[in-house]
């Protein structure tokens, strides 16, 4: 019988952990309600979700559902609480920058001619009045970090419930877990790419409850004109953010709080480190030329992370 699970989601691996391998189905079933839901509500790349007809509505007010309504929330608040280093109206410039559709489409494509970039509208533009959405025209969404985040936090947990027993879940870098934690804990490899194996560079740690997420820029990354680019913008200009850090993990109460950290702290750069420690949220940073720092007792050799 099976404790763990991989599965590929929405270009990238997905993982799913029990501590009880009879109720591995049944955590497995709430998974899957949980991520379908997400992806008909927030998939960039599907024609049918309603972030694509909000996209789509040229300035028009669209009513959506109220799981679509909350990441959306969750995503106005997340820029509000980062100063807009975290901005959802990032989609045209992820456009303009081509990565319009499926990673994989990108990289295996021909290179799109480069489009100067120009900085985000601003979360501020966007109006949402109980389950009702209004972009300005010409304004576009991107709600991919904060809804896998929080599809991350929500299947977690609905997992953990529905299974009866303790529960990991984990989409890319963003990882939860919830429910009565292994004997020693959840052990996690922290590494630029979620998918590497345990040869590669990272490190090893322990958590028992709560979130823990890595943003990185060596992953998701494309051509574009002659121009290597990532997915990870920074809204002020409209560009890839990353001139400091390569690689954040940060540890949170939450999924979402936790990718929130670690994506502002890319954007931000220099400095960062010190606004994670004054937050008091763990974290390991690895700059551009590989050297790692750590903050707010996240352990420098393979042992918990505290919270």
């Amino acid at each position: 019988m099976e404790r763990r699970r991989d599965f590929p989601i929405w270009g990238m691996t997905g993982c799913l952990v029990v501590t009880d391998a009879r109720r591995m189905n049944a955590a497995w079933c709430a998974l899957q309600d949980e991520v379908t839901a997400m992806g008909k509500a927030c998939d960039r790349f599907r024609s049918d979700s309603e972030l694509s007809r909000v996209n789509g509505a040229c300035g028009r007010p669209v009513e959506v559902s109220p799981l679509f309504a909350e990441t959306l929330g969750r995503a106005l608040a997340v820029a509000r609480a980062t100063g807009g280093l975290v901005d959802p109206t990032v989609g045209g410039a992820l456009i303009s920058a081509g990565y319009d559709r499926d990673l994989a489409e990108v990289r295996g494509g021909a290179s799109r001619p480069y489009v100067v970039p120009r900085p985000a509208a601003g979360w501020p533009v966007v109006e949402l009045h109980d389950r009702v959405v209004r972009l300005p025209r010409g304004v576009s969404l991107d709600l991919g970090a904060t809804a896998k985040a929080l599809a991350v936090d929500r299947a977690v947990a609905r997992a953990a419930s529905a299974a009866g027993c303790g529960v990991l879940v984990g989409l890319g870098g963003d990882i939860a877990v919830s429910g009565p934690a292994p004997s020693g804990g959840w052990r996690i490899r922290v590494t630029d790419d979620h998918g590497a194996g345990p040869d590669e560079p990272g490190q090893t740690v322990v958590i028992t409850d709560g979130g823990l997420a890595t943003s990185s820029l060596t992953v998701r990354h494309w051509r574009h004109g002659d121009r290597r680019w990532h997915h990870i913008i920074d809204p002020s200009t409209g560009a890839p953010a990353g001139t400091w850090w390569r690689t954040v993990s940060v540890a949170a109460g939450s999924c979402l709080d936790a990718n929130a950290a670690s994506t502002a702290a890319l954007v931000e750069g220099r400095g960062a480190d010190r606004r994670l420690a004054e937050q008091a949220l763990p974290a390991r940073l690895v700059r551009l030329d590989g050297t790692v720092l750590t903050v707010a007792g996240w352990p420098s050799a393979e042992v918990t992370v505290p919270r």
